[in-house]
């Protein structure tokens, strides 16, 4: 611990502010793990200081916050790549960044608490407290960022920390008292922004993203956080639901329900037109430089999260199909080509082909199920993780995706899976010889419900990622008949990889 370096109260490097402005000179600039990490280690000292005055406290903390932010952000975009880095570097991301958001939040809302409890130096940052409140929320933010991008179990104590600082907001007038929380960041904020951020963002379903996207649809949501509202009223335009006595999570609307007066509802009626604009100019694969999204992303992947929130605004999803708690094993495989390998799936691989997981499920319906599963060390599974799956007593696989996932307290995975279908069928991908082609001739590939009816013309093919080509058709032979494929479009882009549909037509044998 740096305490035991700094010695007592005396002679406290953190007891000055300039002392404490000359211990940011000997950070390794160059080195942003290491800076963050330091950093993070004063400001756990300065928490633990409560014999400082509550200004001296503020300015110190404020003092490394603003250091810390250029270490962040380069931090943040190696962490939220689009790109795929190895696990321990994913880890050791996660780990520097996680600690400083939850040392960072313990640290405002500690000084919050303070104030409100009226300790020493309170009255002299009176003028403050919007920006000190509107820091706490913005830095809880972050503190869930990094909490589910690792499927971790959330904090309740967020939420009850979350109401105690809207209710003082509310309660002395500063709600919407414009801030900057930090120099150079563009526009200003307040506090009514950052909790209507928060809650909006939250409720769009984080559980069903993966990190990258739970990023880039929180930097979305920020960049629109003008367009939420909260009100003590409920109207046509609310959306959510908290209530300023009891602490949890925001809550969908129930317009039939009986409302009191500690209820605050969140609308956000301008969001879908917002939304709908920057779609447009996403189309044109071009993204808005006035969006600060924390690092470069191709228009593609911005515009699958604008899409998702716009599904969320419009329609929040609803489960389709009842699920019922049965216990069923499954066997259970996860990425495409342990898919294609395991399942043999009547290409003739052999029976080498390694050994599945063990699922049990706790709860299943025609369209998905959910299980508890041990978290691996290697955290291979994760949101849109393809699976093979095989009912005990089944002869044949069928095929899900993760859709949802979170960690428990005993350090398990509560996942929880699409069904894309129960049955498949092998099939090998051919296409007349192109120069450059995106595939090779014999790539396999797997039929989707593989009772495939004749007087249907449409059908489903999952592909390894990169293959699909809205300009090419492809053959295959099924059923000892030739079909043509033609494409009708891509549905889903996974990890690793393209689910597509395709109109077929029986050629006759010879025909090309």
């Amino acid at each position: 611990m740096l305490s035991a370096i700094f010695g007592k109260k005396s002679d406290h490097p953190l007891a000055d502010i300039k002392s404490a402005q000359s211990l940011l000179e000997d950070l390794p600039r160059n080195d942003a793990f290491r800076s963050l990490t330091e950093l993070t280690e004063l400001i756990e000292l300065l928490s633990e200081q409560a014999e400082f005055k509550l200004d001296h406290q503020f300015a110190v903390l404020r003092l490394f916050d603003e250091a810390a932010q250029p270490y962040v952000r380069k931090l943040v975009r190696e962490y939220f790549t689009p790109f795929e880095i190895n696990k321990f570097q994913e880890n050791r991301l996660w780990l520097a960044l996680g600690k400083w958001s939850r040392q960072v939040a313990d640290a405002y809302f500690k000084l919050f608490t303070a104030y409100c409890n009226g300790a020493r130096g309170s009255s002299a940052i009176r003028a403050q407290v919007p920006l000190l409140t509107a820091s706490a929320v913005h830095s809880m933010m972050w503190q869930l960022k990094y909490t589910c991008s690792h499927y971790d179990q959330i904090d309740n104590s967020i939420w009850n920390n979350l109401l105690q600082l809207f209710r003082h907001a509310e309660r002395l007038g500063y709600l919407d008292t414009p801030v900057s929380l930090y120099p150079g960041m563009i526009g200003n904020t307040s506090v009514k922004c950052e909790v209507g951020n928060l809650m909006v963002w939250y409720d769009s379903g984080l559980v069903a993203l993966s990190p990258l996207y739970i990023h880039l649809t929180e930097r979305i949501v920020a960049h629109y956080r003008s367009a939420i509202d909260i009100h003590a009223e409920i109207s046509q335009h609310s959306r959510l639901v908290f209530d300023l006595n009891r602490p949890a999570e925001p809550s969908r609307i129930n317009m039939g329900a009986t409302t009191h007066p500690a209820m605050r509802f969140i609308g956000m009626p301008a969001m879908q037109a917002r939304l709908e604009e920057l779609m447009k100019v996403l189309k044109k694969n071009i993204v808005p430089d006035e969006i600060s999204l924390g690092g470069n992303y191709e228009a593609e992947a911005v515009r699958n999260a604008v899409q998702y929130l716009l599904n969320y605004v419009i329609a929040p999803p609803v489960r389709r199909n009842i699920r019922r708690l049965v216990d069923v094993k499954l066997k259970v495989v996860d990425s495409f080509d342990n898919v294609i390998e395991q399942t043999g799936a009547g290409l003739n691989f052999g029976e080498d082909r390694g050994k599945p997981e063990q699922w049990v499920t706790e709860e299943i319906s025609a369209s998905g199920f959910s299980a508890v599963v041990p978290a691996t060390g290697n955290g291979i599974i994760g949101i849109g993780s393809l699976l093979g799956i095989q009912p005990e007593g089944v002869p044949h696989w069928g095929i899900a995706v993760v859709r949802r996932m979170v960690r428990d307290e005993a350090n398990q995975l509560r996942v929880a899976a699409e069904i894309l279908s129960n049955q498949i069928t092998g099939v090998v991908l051919n296409q007349n010889s192109v120069p450059g082609g995106a595939i090779e001739n014999g790539q396999p590939a797997l039929w989707l419900n593989a009772r495939r009816n004749d007087s249907i013309s449409e059908g489903q093919l999952l592909m390894r990622a990169d293959t699909f080509s809205p300009g090419r058709s492809l053959q295959i032979v099924m059923d000892g008949k030739s079909y043509l494929l033609m494409p009708v479009g891509l549905q889903e882009k996974g990890l690793d990889y393209d689910l597509a549909k395709f109109r077929f037509v029986v050629q006759e044998t010879g025909e090309e």
